[in-house]
């Protein structure tokens, strides 16, 4: 022991670099332009001061404009904590061998978490699982741990399938060494042919088929089930349970201690976990479903890393654990690091993001600016954990309510005896969680709909540290929403649960402050406050628009030095993010498209999260969890990578942005013959430029509502609806100007 002790620290010594930090280059540059443009800005806020002092008319209009200016600063100055100190890392695995012997490798378990058969077809949960079951990674040490919310007996038959599937496609990757472990993306990718590639692709499709037919007939055949032990499974399936009310279900798929694969190896753990749940009792979403994963996984396995997925972020790189252990098992690293965050990209995105839904900037290029400054924000999927983080601070460890449970527990038995399953049946129980420390100071963080940002912020605070890990090959691949109703849905529940971080207990306005350096806490409050973005977007979608179809000037003439401000103010707004999208790899019709979707979530999908999230506290309405859907329609798929934004739906939120549309269209046209007949050019320019801006960006909403005939158009009930409010606001504008 002590000759493996020297050999290891002379290793240490001696061995390459297993990863690299590197400031980037355009840090100083950030810096200087930050105190230029910030000087603009306070230029800008003294001119309003001055109009509200010296002006005697139209107050309200310039309080309004005021609001909008000053909430855009704010959310400016929070934003250039990312801008201050960004960093580029480099992992080197091919060195970790110096290290580290792989059968010193720690144990991993895998979190996967799906909650709808429906809206997550268990296919795509199955391919993701499949995808980390084959990873280059000691098979003994991994466990995989599928979460089913739904409660669903198809995602269970689904696992079962994708258990004796497992027997031939792991041998078959690792002995080809095929890098794209996702089956469905492997054949489909048109693969290279072995001798075995025809028979393995007739039993997925085989196993894709039994799998879709159940789902579509809602249940299980009696053919499909092959042997007791199944049919005992299902059996749990009784009259009186619904996915709202019913017990826990654990069952052990695959067992590293008996099962092996077609090649006579072992295969890595498999185990569906639907924790128990009533109508009594609180659900806390994604996070209790997490917390059950952390006490399941800690009685079974317990493994020191834990790495928690999406149901469908597939593993597009088989040597992704290796790269995390660069960071995990580096001796120079920071003890205090609780886990590596790999950025969130997606596949099947269209040519130039129609949507924005890549978020580039959030999951892309911002997370290097705080990794600068102390560590990434989690991002709930592609997230490899110490387990140890989860209870308590790193100096301060908070003990479970049961010795078993602890990280540091040392697990005997297998997985599958009568006191090990009877523990994890326990640990599931809906009432678990009374009065003990899960969701408070252990596991993951409850109190917001966005858990992944709340459980990051709530490390973090308590001295923890993280790191942002991107790597040339992207390391997890996923969907997209490819409707703007399922986008706009989603940013709205994310807007509720940033919301929730912003006025809770932990705020990073006030305990963020305090726990985190200055920079790294407006990283936070700048995403907490995410949805008053659409204070100032409504204001000027509506407000300049108004007063030019009345003929009134709100800003200076094309001669005023003031006019010169607010064209260095937007310049300056969209130079530096056009910089950093394209520095980023993006595309010119990809940062139009980027930009507009601000502009489109300020208007909707921001403004009623804020407006449910003030409802909500007031107790008028409930806030909840809704589940994106990942079911695929040919048609939408058709005109979303042909580039056609998808309306369909009559959804509330597209008022506001039919409105903006129509009104500026309007406002436009008469600025330009306002112009034209009676002059005042210099004195409305920028009125009319703005309108022009917005009609230039609301081209696909027109196109919805005029010129297309697809199912995919805006709904004429939409239409008309936004005619007649755009018409009252008009209205109401000719009583204030």
């Amino acid at each position: 022991m002590a000759a493996k002790t020297r050999r290891s620290n002379s290793t240490t010594m001696q061995s390459p670099a297993l990863h690299t930090r590197v400031a980037l280059r355009r840090t100083w540059a950030n810096r200087v332009f930050t105190l230029i443009y910030a000087c603009a800005v306070l230029a800008l806020l003294y001119r309003h001061f001055l109009n509200l002092v010296y002006s005697t008319t139209f107050t309200i209009t310039s309080l309004a404009m005021l609001l909008a200016d000053a909430v855009c600063a704010f959310m400016w100055a929070t934003y250039q904590g990312f801008r201050m100190s960004p960093i580029r890392r480099q992992v080197f695995p091919e060195n970790l061998a110096t290290v580290v012997e792989q059968s010193d490798y720690p144990a991993l378990d895998v979190f996967i978490c799906t909650a709808d058969p429906y809206k997550e077809p268990p296919m795509t949960v199955v391919n993701t699982a499949l995808s980390v079951m084959a990873y280059d990674y000691p098979t003994e040490k991994l466990s995989v741990y599928v979460s089913d919310d739904g409660g669903s007996q198809l995602t269970l038959f689904a696992f079962m399938e994708a258990a004796k599937f497992a027997t031939h496609w792991l041998p078959y990757c690792k002995k080809n060494r095929i890098v794209e472990r996702c089956p469905e993306v492997y054949f489909r990718s048109d693969p290279s042919c072995f001798p075995e590639t025809n028979k393995i692709k007739l039993m997925y499709e085989s196993m894709k088929t039994r799998v879709e037919n159940a789902v579509k007939a809602g249940s299980v055949c009696r053919d499909y089930i092959t042997d007791e032990q199944q049919l005992q499974a299902f059996s749990k399936w009784t009259d009186g349970f619904t996915r709202h009310d019913h017990p826990s279900i654990i069952q052990v798929l695959l067992d590293c201690g008996k099962d092996k694969d077609a090649t006579g190896h072992v295969l890595p753990n498999l185990i569906y976990v639907s924790r128990e749940k009533s109508r009594t009792t609180p659900h806390n979403f994604k996070a209790g479903a997490l917390n059950v994963l952390l006490r399941v996984s800690a009685g079974m396995t317990n493994a020191p890393v834990i790495l928690t997925l999406d149901c469908d972020m597939y593993s597009n790189d088989p040597q992704t654990p290796v790269r995390a252990l660069c960071y995990l098992l580096d001796p120079s690293m920071d003890p205090k690091l609780a886990y590596v965050q790999f950025p969130q990209l997606f596949d099947g995105i269209n040519k130039n993001d129609i949507y924005g839904a890549e978020f580039k900037f959030e999951f892309q290029i911002d997370p290097p600016g705080m990794d600068g400054l102390g560590g990434s924000i989690h991002m709930g999927t592609g997230c490899f954990f110490r387990r140890r983080a989860f209870f308590g601070g790193p100096s301060s460890f908070v003990a479970p309510e049961s010795p078993e449970l602890s990280p540091t527990h040392v697990k005997t038995k297998p997985i599958q005896s009568r006191e090990v399953l009877a523990l994890a049946h326990h640990v599931a129980g809906c009432n678990y969680e009374a009065q003990t420390n899960w969701g408070s100071k252990v596991g993951y963080r409850y109190g917001s709909l966005v858990e992944d940002l709340y459980t990051g912020y709530r490390l973090q605070c308590q001295g923890w540290k993280s790191v942002f890990c991107h790597p040339d090959r992207a390391a997890f691949l996923g969907d997209a929403p490819i409707t703007l109703d399922d986008l706009l849905n989603q940013t709205k529940r994310w807007s509720m649960g940033l919301l929730n971080v912003s006025f809770s207990k932990y705020s990073p306005i006030s305990c963020g402050i305090r726990a985190l350096n200055p920079l790294w806490a407006l990283c936070y409050i700048h995403y907490s406050l995410w949805p008053i973005r659409s204070i100032p977007t409504i204001i000027y979608a509506f407000l300049p628009q108004l007063a030019l179809l009345n003929s009134f000037s709100i800003f200076p003439k094309v001669s005023d030095p003031w006019f010169f401000l607010y064209i260095f103010l937007f310049l300056g707004a969209y130079g530096p993010y056009f910089l950093d999208y394209m520095l980023a790899g993006g595309t010119l019709q990809g940062w139009w498209n980027s930009q507009r979707m601000w502009m489109v979530r300020g208007l909707s999908s921001f403004s009623f999260g804020l407006v449910e999230y003030l409802l909500s506290s007031l107790g008028v309405s409930a806030s909840g969890f809704n589940v994106t859907s990942k079911v695929v329609d040919s048609e939408q798929s058709k005109r979303y990578n042909q580039g056609i934004l998808e309306f369909a739906v009559a959804s509330p939120m597209f008022l506001p942005i039919t409105m903006a549309a129509i009104i500026n269209l309007f406002s436009f046209s008469q600025g330009i013959l306002q112009v034209s007949r009676h002059g005042g050019f210099e004195a409305l320019f920028l009125q009319i430029l703005i309108a022009g801006f917005a009609v230039v960006n609301s081209w696909p909403v027109y196109e919805a509502m005029i010129l297309r005939t697809d199912k995919g158009k805006m709904p004429m009930k939409i239409t008309l609806i936004s005619v007649i409010l755009v018409w009252v606001l008009y209205l109401a504008s000719l009583l204030t100007f």
